[in-house]
Formats: structure tokens, C-alpha cells, sequence
């Protein structure tokens, strides 16, 4: 067991084995180690740590004691991930902590956080310091989610409630580095959801039942969420002007919530198809107030028995069959194809940047190499011949 002597050098103290002749004042014996401390004022703490060498506990106190001075170096907390993990829960549905655009985050992705912090991290990391965890720990479970064979979005979305946990620790001075930052992850390589041509999609909305082709409709033609399909009332609805307002959306637990984000507050123009719809939908329910697609005018539509019902009318026609989601991503690719810039795409689709539309969606505008090349000549033809002065 080590014992403590005098310090020999400022701020750092030597620390002998037990029955070291040292400790009765002779010769040392042991290989001793050497434990350097310096003072936290923000803290109002001594950070300590011991070294098996002189040299290298003289080198962190010098290296600590600077770091304090320019606010990078803070003492240890004691907390532990699951408590970090409570808190930013609470923290996430009070709205004291936001995304990283400022949003409020959406119900259901606090409730798919919650559940992957509770049914696979913290079983694993949850009794770990928040302090102590190391970019090697987290990647070591990475890899064994993977070796459990979860795929490559469930391995990520496991890992994200971690990231948020310590981008707010760090913003609030609990940690001075953020562990989750450089991990690899195994690659997503999924699918390119499917987009219906626009004959297709007429074909698959004739197939419909009368009393959910305005619903289908609304996804293909306006390019709505589902939650924005389930809230969507008919004051909402301007057919004068020719435009949907988008103003909340439903959570399936917490009911009446805002759009995913700032932009998700929006106006969508009204084609004529989808106005005809409008009509025919206020005609069918006998209603001109409360949801537009509701069970009633209060209560929204099931999802689940939507679909059923769509999937069992286009397996009848031998049409394959579209969910809502590729609905809204053949939105998207009709308005390219109709010459819709990006950035009015951007703002119809309600996404919170271009750059996510031009991610999701920029494959699909026109242009090839044989196009930009041309162009490119031209514009340097141009300037060639163009006198100068």
C-alpha cells in the first residue's frame, strides 16, 4: 500500500510502497510513484494524478496548470453516463436542450433515444464515469453491436443519444473531450427509396378507395409527412389562393405537435389534381371544419389501416405498392422534373437546409457531364471573345 511523504518538488508528492525504509526516514527501498496536483479556482478543487516518473508528473503539472489557466481543463465528474443519460432525457422533452439547428427535438425521436440508451447502452456503459469513457470504449462497442449483427443504421442510431449526451456534457464543462468524435461506424448502404413515374402514380390513385385517394394524393402531389397528413386541418387549406399551409403535425402519443423544424413551417403549392381531391374529400365527409383526413374531425386517420387498405387495392390491380414516406420522395422528383430550382424545393419540402435536399435528391437533377462540359465551353468562349480594357 503506498504511503505519503514530504513533497520534494512543489505540487507534486511522493508516494512509497508500503514498508519502504523511506517511511522511517531512510534510504527508499520501493519504486515509488509520484502523484502532482494543482489547483482548479473554477472548480474549487485540486486535480490530482499520479505518475510513475518525476519527469513525466512534472510535465502534466505544468501541462494542467496552463490548461486551467486558458479554461480547457476542468475537474473529473463523478457522474456517471445513466445519470448524464436521465437528465438530458428530461432535459430533451422540457426543451431546455435542443438540436443542433435550435429545434425542439420530436417526441418520438426522444422516445427512440430513450429506448437505445436503455435496451443497449446502458446495460454495457451506464455504471462508466462520463469523465472516464475513452473514444477506444465506445468503439470497442461498436464493435460489438456489430458482432451481435445489428446492421449499419440500427449500430448508428444506437450510437447517436450517446453523441447528444456529450456534445451538451462538453458545452456545459462536465468534459473537456468528446469521445464520440472521430468513431467509426460501419457504412449505410441502404436502398434508394422508390419513386413512382407520374403515370404510376395516377394508376395508383385511381386504384385507392374513394375515402383515401385525398390522402395518397396529398403525399404524392404536396409532399407532406405523415405527421403533417395527420394533422392537417382545412383551415389549412386556402383553394382561393391555390396553397396548403403547414402548420403542426401529430405525434402518435403526445398528439398536436410543431413540425420537425423551423422550416417545417411552410406553405406547399395546390396543383390542380390534388385541389380536385380537396373538393371531393369535403364533399365525401360533410365536413369543412377540424382534420382534413381524420377518422373524425378530431381524431386522425389510423396509418396502419391506410395502408393495409392501399396495399390489398393495388395487389387487386397488380400494382406495386408505395408508402407514404416514397410518396413525399416522388413529390420531390416530380417537381424536379417539372424545373423546380433547389431551393424552392428546399423550402416546399421543409427541410431545415438545401444542402439536405440537394443530398437526398440532387442525383435527380438534369444535367450530365456531356451538358456541364458544354456549358463550360461556351461561357469560356464567350470571355475569349469578349474584348478587353
Amino acid at each position: 500500500m503506498a504511503t505519503k511523504t514530504s513533497p520534494r518538488h512543489v505540487g507534486i508528492e511522493v508516494r512509497h510502497r508500503g514498508g519502504c525504509p523511506a517511511d522511517a526516514g531512510g534510504a527508499c527501498g520501493c519504486r515509488p510513484s509520484y502523484r502532482a496536483e494543482v489547483w482548479s479556482a473554477r472548480d474549487q478543487r485540486r486535480l490530482r494524478k499520479t505518475f510513475p516518473t518525476l519527469a513525466a508528473a512534472k510535465a502534466w503539472r505544468h501541462d494542467a496548470a496552463a490548461a486551467i489557466h486558458h479554461g480547457t481543463l476542468v475537474a473529473s465528474s463523478d457522474k456517471t453516463l445513466r445519470q448524464a443519460a436521465g437528465e438530458w432525457i428530461a432535459g430533451a422533452r422540457s426543451g431546455a436542450i435542443r438540436t443542433r439547428s435550435g429545434d425542439h427535438y420530436k417526441p418520438s425521436a426522444i422516445r427512440g433515444y430513450e429506448d437505445a440508451l436503455r435496451r443497449k447502452v446502458l446495460p454495457v456503459l451506464g455504471s462508466a464515469r462520463l469523465s472516464e469513457l475513452s473514444r477506444a470504449d465506445l468503439q470497442r462497442f461498436v464493435a460489438s453491436l456489430m458482432g451481435e449483427g445489428l446492421g449499419a443504421s440500427s449500430v448508428r442510431n444506437t450510437i447517436n443519444p450517446v453523441r447528444a449526451i456529450y456534445r451538451q456534457a462538453l458545452a456545459f464543462g462536465e468534459v473537456t473531450v468528446n469521445p464520440t468524435t472521430g468513431l467509426q461506424l460501419p457504412a449505410v448502404r441502404g436502398r434508394r427509396d422508390r419513386i413512382a413515374t407520374p403515370a404510376e402514380a395516377t394508376r395508383l390513385l385511381a386504384a385507392l378507395p374513394d375515402q383515401d385517394r385525398a390522402v395518397w394524393a396529398t403525399a404524392m402531389y404536396a409532399g407532406l409527412r405523415r405527421g403533417e397528413l395527420l394533422a392537417l386541418r382545412w383551415s389549412d387549406i386556402d383553394l382561393d389562393a391555390g396553397v396548403i399551409h403547414v402548420e403542426q403535425a401529430w405525434d402518435i402519443k403526445e398528439g398536436v405537435i410543431e413540425p420537425k423544424s423551423r422550416a417545417g413551417v411552410r406553405t406547399v403549392p395546390l396543383v390542380r389534381l390534388l385541389r380536385a381531391e380537396f373538393v371531393r374529400q369535403r364533399i365525401l365527409t360533410g365536413r369543412a371544419n377540424g382534420l382534413v383526413f381524420g377518422h373524425t374531425a378530431k381524431q386522425p386517420f389510423y396509418p396502419k389501416t391506410l395502408s393495409t387498405r392501399a396495399r390489398k387495392a393495388w395487389a387487386d390491380q397488380g400494382l406495386n405498392p408505395i408508402t407514404l414516406h416514397e410518396c413525399r420522395h416522388t413529390f420531390a422528383s416530380l417537381m424536379i422534373a417539372a424545373g423546380v430550382n433547389a431551393k424552392a424545393l428546399s423550402v416546399f419540402m421543409g427541410h431545415s437546409s438545401i444542402t439536405i435536399t440537394l443530398d437526398r435528391y440532387g442525383h435527380l437533377f438534369p444535367g450530365s457531364e456531356a451538358e456541364a462540359a458544354s456549358l463550360l465551353d461556351s461561357y469560356l468562349e464567350q470571355r475569349a471573345a469578349a474584348p478587353t480594357g
